[in-house]
């Protein structure tokens, strides 16, 4: 099934807010830091310097200290819960105090590839090398003070992934006590057998108030965490964006290289041993309990995007899954009890994450999982259109519709139809 072309970049054109794009009207009104690096790589299939643009709206977000938050509420709008009265960061423009996975040096290269206009490219490479330079330094410094090769998360949402079952174990440790009075905005636009729990949320809304406690400073966050988890897809992210970050140095920060190769080397080692031979893939491990999370996720195949592990036995291990399921990837294993199709990240397939594996498989050289993966994500998006997500059973979309990082997954495979 094909995807249609112009009606992506349709869903682009409706969310764009001037600059940044939002994921999707009212359930999302702000700018996301994942989402729009997914979005730049969208927008530069057609419109090189609009993605420039998506990527510097982001940055007038990023802190001194080097974090770029995970939201930068540009405009006011009461339509999501927790906005910036809630986060309390005295950050010009507003922002969380949290991250979310560092896919922006990923898109920066993949931009500065794209854009047709080669001086523009270099300088608007050149200029915003610098602020992803500080942000992987932060990344390193804040979340991995002990030099292990591994950072931490401290908020299922700088997952990204942020109800998955994986999380499960160590989010049972958060208290459901809170200071800020939950108000509840996602369930008035999706159904709520959609969205992650009443107690997910209470959990998730008494970390920001911890973390609002300490200051939103690097040190006391990490001290003070009661969640605090070595995500593999983070921690594969991370790596992967280390490596494209490292070909932008080679051409706009050479004296940064040696640093960026040290850390890529330690990342290596470190993500290579959250390997389990029992299940197949990679494993998230809890810090705070020093225990592997042995839930089987979509994010224990992501070394395979950052060059990491044995991707003929992670293929396996998705055939095994795919007999499940009717269309790659779940976000979890269908044969798990936490398991549910519908259920934001407990369940259903994301574009996005297609993406990366099916990129990171075709580099593996396992052909045939890449391409049964992105036959896949066409056929979703092709039958049930840009929706948030979609359900790997029967292949419904669910969540949100007309969103931005779906619509921008739909036009890189749209690129990618000729080579598979």
């Amino acid at each position: 099934m094909t995807i249609d072309i112009e009606a992506a970049r349709a869903v682009l054109a409706a969310n764009d807010r001037g600059g940044y794009t939002v994921p999707t009207a009212r359930l999302y009104p702000f700018q996301w830091n994942w989402d729009s690096a997914f979005v730049a790589m969208g927008w530069a299939s057609f419109d090189a310097a609009r993605a420039w643009r998506e990527v510097e709206r982001l940055l007038e977000g990023q802190w001194q200290d080097g974090r770029i938050p995970h939201i930068v509420f540009h405009a006011p709008a009461d339509t999501y819960f927790p906005g910036p009265d809630v986060w309390g960061t005295h950050h010009t423009p507003p922002t969380s105090g949290i991250v979310q996975p560092p896919v922006l040096a990923t898109a920066v290269r993949a931009v500065f590839a794209a854009d047709p206009d080669r001086a523009r490219a270099d300088a608007r490479a050149a200029a915003i090398v610098p602020a992803l330079l500080r942000s992987h330094r932060w990344w390193h410094a804040a979340r991995d003070p002990q030099a292990t090769g591994l950072v931490a998360i401290l908020h299922p949402w700088e997952s990204g992934m942020d109800n998955s079952p994986a999380w499960d174990t160590a989010l049972a440790r958060v208290p459901t006590t809170t200071a800020t009075k939950i108000v509840r905005r996602d369930t008035g636009h999706v159904d709520p057998a959609m969205r992650p729990r009443a107690e997910d949320y209470q959990r998730f809304i008494h970390l920001v108030d911890t973390y609002r406690g300490a200051g939103w400073e690097a040190a006391r966050m990490y001290a003070a965490a009661p969640f605090r988890v070595a995500d593999v897809a983070t921690n594969a992210i991370l790596l992967r964006a280390e490596r494209d970050l490292l070909s932008l140095a080679e051409r706009f920060a050479a004296a940064a290289c040696g640093a960026i190769g040290a850390r890529i080397a330690r990342m290596e080692q470190a993500l290579a041993a959250l390997w389990s031979d029992a299940r197949g893939l990679f494993l998230s491990r809890d810090l705070v309990a020093g225990a592997a999370l042995d839930v089987a996720t979509s994010a224990g195949f992501l070394p395979v995007w950052a060059g990491v592990g044995d991707a003929s036995r992670l293929a396996a291990t998705l055939g095994r899954w795919l007999t499940r399921a009717r269309f790659a990837v779940p976000s979890t294993d269908p044969a798990e009890p936490g398991f549910e199709p519908l259920r934001y990240w407990r369940g259903p397939v994301w574009a996005v994450v297609n993406w990366m594996l099916a990129e990171g498989f075709a580099t593996a050289g396992e052909a045939a999982s890449a391409h049964r993966i992105r036959n896949d994500t066409r056929a979703l998006i092709g039958g049930a259109g840009f929706a948030e997500y979609f359900d790997p059973l029967t292949g419904e979309g669910a969540g949100g519709g007309s969103f931005s990082w779906t619509a921008a997954i739909g036009l890189l495979l749209s690129d990618a139809a000729v080579a598979d």
